[in-house]
């Protein structure tokens, strides 16, 4: 059967089980738009800027698990994904994008609308395509599919021809899928894991460190079974954060810059660390040569590039980290099944929970509303059952250590990028991928107004999103910055130029909510979550709370500043 490139393009679409797609037309995909309608199958979502639509793209692949999709035009729409397709490159992200592109005769003559989109996105991508020939486009997109969420998942885009999209040619769908050059180890080594077995069994005092990986290989069962059998504290890097339980007993918090006491110390007490799906990156270690100076480490990753990238492993082993972890269990099973790991590890476990009390995380209390007892109070009032979509700043750090998170898949977050205006399109992606539950993005008020024209989406597809802002009307952290490290001069952070939220929120069809007084927070908080429509709740609070513990750039992570 003979088909059109926007025809086959769209089935394949549904042979790769999308059924959310994200998107903004224009004239290089007007072909696709106009096939769309007769493929009811896909639910295009029409977002209000690009950058949006890839990053609900993401929040949706993060919520589910599945690949996240977005379909853009030629030019300045398949730029204006760049920030999104980076943001989901960093944290490892299975998306795949589609971009219009002038008819392939005009590409190279500075066409209207061309930019060379596969170039500018080569850095930032796992792999990406050109499709010149209609009878290449099935199989590049069960390529790009295949590519986005094998391996390390990441990124894929491909650049769609206007022309390509018109020809017609016959449709053949390749079932089986082969990649000459790209085969990722999934099944570790055998001997890497007896190997780690035996560091594991000979630790005093060991700690083990999860990643996004984790989450992103369905590993956090694996990860809290093993942690509970060998009896061995457990901290996170942001980005693992709901891969193991926040209120089990060996949680130690998160690690690293605006990590907890009790986690640091940990790192830079322990005598073995086992790292799992986690890179290493300068947000968690603080100063290199100063990081887990008394442990040998093992590092699990499915990516061998990320291990000995930053820091040097005794162990290394290459592998998804669910299977890992489960060989791991097995082989201590095994091996070791009358071993006393809780007895071994006791005087490790009282010290681990002495640094837990002494220091925990805490703010004082004065009579205005503190950012991190709002945090609280979501988490109280949800029970923790709850998706929680953050921008980037002091009110990200304050989630991530005041939200108890105890699930994967719950805490949608920009990590290795650090996008601001990610949280709010994010939680958009979030609520389509589960419609019945609770979808909170929280927000500051100088990152809400990086995407927030994505709130005529919110109320067009009467999605119940709650945006939780924490005012402070600051750029919150570089203000605390400034205020640290560059002797107080932070003028240019001031945001007191800001719009009315609450009217903003009405003008575009939204419920807006403002709480101004610490007595008032829980029941205007209680009334907002309860209403089944999509509303801003802006909180006024303390202006210049900073962030703690902060372990200084350039410093150990026993080195950090706690008040």
């Amino acid at each position: 059967m003979e088909c059109t490139g926007a025809q086959i393009l769209l089935e394949s679409m549904k042979r790769e089980g999308v059924d959310v797609l994200f998107g903004y037309p224009g004239g290089a995909v007007i072909d696709i738009y106009d096939e769309l309608p007769r493929h009811p199958e896909l639910r295009h979502v029409l977002v209000r800027h690009e950058q949006g639509a890839v990053h609900a793209a993401d929040g949706y692949a993060r919520a589910s698990g599945k690949t996240g999709v977005c379909l853009v035009t030629s030019g300045p729409g398949a730029t204006n994904t760049v920030t999104g397709i980076a943001t989901a490159y960093s944290d490892s992200i299975p998306l795949v994008i589609f971009t219009g592109q002038v008819p392939t005769q005009l590409i190279g003559n500075d066409a209207f609308q061309e930019v060379d989109i596969v170039g500018i996105t080569r850095p930032c991508t796992k792999h990406n395509f050109l499709v010149k020939d209609i009878n290449k486009l099935a199989l590049t997109i069960r390529q790009a599919f295949y590519l986005a969420r094998s391996g390390r998942p990441g990124p894929v885009l491909v650049d769609l021809p206007k022309d390509v999209m018109q020809k017609r040619a016959e449709f053949v769908w390749p079932e089986d899928i082969y990649m000459r050059s790209y085969n990722p180890t999934y099944k570790p080594n055998l001997n890497q894991l007896r190997r780690s077995v035996e560091e594991l069994a000979k630790a005093e005092r060991p700690v083990i460190l999860a990643g996004g990986g984790v989450i992103m290989s369905n590993a956090a069962e694996a990860l809290t079974g093993l942690a509970r059998k060998l009896s061995i504290p457990v901290t996170c890097t942001l980005m693992g954060l709901g891969g193991f339980p926040a209120t089990d007993p060996l949680w130690l918090g998160m690690v690293g810059m605006h990590g907890t006491y009790a986690a640091n110390l940990a790192i830079n007490n322990c005598d073995v660390l086992m790292c799992v799906g986690a890179r290493f990156d300068d947000r968690v270690t603080g100063r290199l040569a100063a990081f887990a100076p008394k442990a040998r480490i093992v590092h699990i990753d499915i990516d061998p590039t990320s291990i000995r990238k930053n820091v040097e492993v005794q162990v290394p082993v290459v592998g998804d980290c669910r299977m890992a972890l489960e060989g791991i269990s097995e082989i201590c099973d095994a091996k070791l099944e009358n071993k006393d790991w809780a007895g071994e590890h006791a005087a490790w476990l009282a010290a681990v929970a002495e640094w837990k009390s002494s220091k925990p995380l805490c703010y004082q209390e004065n009579g205005n509303i503190k950012p991190q007892a709002v945090i609280e109070a979501l988490y109280d009032i949800t029970g923790g059952d709850a998706i929680i979509a953050t921008e980037v700043g002091q009110h990200q750090m304050w989630v991530a250590q005041f939200y108890s998170f105890t699930k994967p898949r719950t805490l949608l977050t920009s990590g290795g990028l650090g996008t601001m205006g990610y949280g709010f399109p994010a939680s958009v992606g979030a609520q389509f991928a589960f419609p019945d539950k609770t979808v909170i993005a929280v927000a500051g008020d100088g990152s809400l107004q990086m995407n927030i024209q994505e709130l005529a989406t919110v109320v067009s597809n009467k999605l119940p999103i709650k945006v939780v802002i924490l005012n402070n009307r600051y750029l919150g952290m570089v203000r605390q910055w400034q205020e640290l490290f560059y002797n107080n001069n932070y003028s240019s952070t001031n945001m007191e130029a800001q719009p009315d939220f609450v009217k903003l929120a009405e003008a575009y069809g939204a419920e807006g909510y403002r709480i101004e007084k610490a007595e008032d927070m829980r029941a205007v908080l209680e009334q907002a979550l309860a209403s089944p429509n999509p509303a801003f709740i802006d909180v006024v609070v303390e202006r210049e709370e900073n962030v703690y513990p902060i372990v200084p750039v350039g410093a150990a992570l026993d080195e950090m500043l706690l008040v």
